[in-house]
This record gives structure tokens, C-alpha cells and sequence, in this order.
């Protein structure tokens, strides 16, 4: 199924439940973003609806950027393996090869998943594209070994970069 896109002007002029319907995917399972940029409309670029986005998720408090982060699947976690990923998760960790990794590179992973969340009380974030499977592993080897309040920021920093990532994906420039 080949993704819808808009410009710019159809975002700022649609109606804000339109709106938000349609920014939906652009933070995981978090429509309070869009509903909140809805009111912040128009948007000059892309630039200044992704940095209004961005802040009202740094701006949220730490119990809301929880449970964003919470709301993003495992890398090659229980919900890939059972096809419950969204559109926009599934294309980015089978464009990143995740799909495609040996059983020693998906047990890796199983294993990380597991370390991390277990030390940080939250999934592993990277946004993916530009990555390939050893690169993923790889920075997820090193990361888990930060401290909390490091990986907090690290992962709101890679929603950011995935956000952004779906904005250009979905608006014509």
C-alpha cells in the first residue's frame, strides 16, 4: 500500500481532527502531539511543524515522554515477529534489514532487548534508516551500557530524528 502525502498548505488548512488523523504515525501511538500542534497552525516548513512537535513532547513532562517511548515497538521484537508493527515501524526496521537477520543476529537482538529494558524500564530506540543490522547491534551494545538519564534524552533525541524521517515521507516539498 503506497503511503499518502500532502503539502504543506493541505496540512495547515485541513480540519484538526484531520489534522491529527493524519499526523497520527508520526509519534508513535501518541495523537496528543498532533492534537496539540493542531492549535499551533499554520506551519511556515516542515521545519517548524517538526520542532513544534518535537517541543511539545520535551515539554510534556517525564511521565508522558514514558509513555512515548513505551508506545515504540522492540528492533526485531515480539511485535515484528507477529506482524503487529505499524505501517511505519514495519518499513523502517525492513528497510534497516531486521527482517532479514540470522537466528545468531535475532537471538543478539532478543538478548539486548531484553538487557536494556530490563536496566531502563523502557524499549531501545535508534531511528533506523541509515543503519544496517551490524550497525544497529552495534550501537545497541554500546548504549545499553549508559546510564538512565543519558538513554532518556538518547531516545527522545531518536524519536525526533524518526519523526522527522516521517514528516518528509508524508509531506511534498
Amino acid at each position: 500500500m503506497k503511503a499518502m502525502h500532502y503539502t504543506l498548505d493541505q496540512l495547515n488548512s485541513m480540519p484538526a481532527d484531520t489534522f491529527v488523523t493524519v499526523l497520527a504515525g508520526i509519534f508513535e501511538h501518541s495523537p496528543w502531539v498532533p492534537q496539540a500542534a493542531a492549535a499551533q497552525r499554520p506551519f511556515g516548513d516542515i521545519d517548524a511543524l517538526h520542532t513544534a512537535m518535537s517541543k511539545i513532547v520535551e515539554t510534556a513532562g517525564e511521565e508522558k515522554q514514558l509513555a512515548l517511548i513505551n508506545a515504540h515497538p522492540e528492533l526485531a521484537g515480539k511485535a515484528a515477529v507477529r506482524g503487529e508493527l505499524t505501517a511505519e515501524s514495519t518499513r523502517e526496521q525492513s528497510g534497516a534489514g531486521l527482517n532479514l537477520c540470522t537466528q545468531e543476529e535475532f537471538d543478539r537482538l532478543q538478548a539486548l532487548n531484553k538487557a536494556y529494558r530490563d536496566k531502563f524500564g523502557f524499549p531501545f530506540i535508534l531511528a533506523v534508516r541509515g543503519y544496517d543490522r551490524h550497525g544497529i547491534i552495534a550501537n545497541f551494545e554500546k548504549r545499553v551500557n549508559h546510564d538512565r538519564a543519558e538513554e532518556l534524552r538518547t531516545s527522545l533525541d531518536q524519536i525526533y530524528r524518526i519523526a522527522r524521517f516521517r514528516l518528509d515521507d508524508l509531506i511534498q516539498h
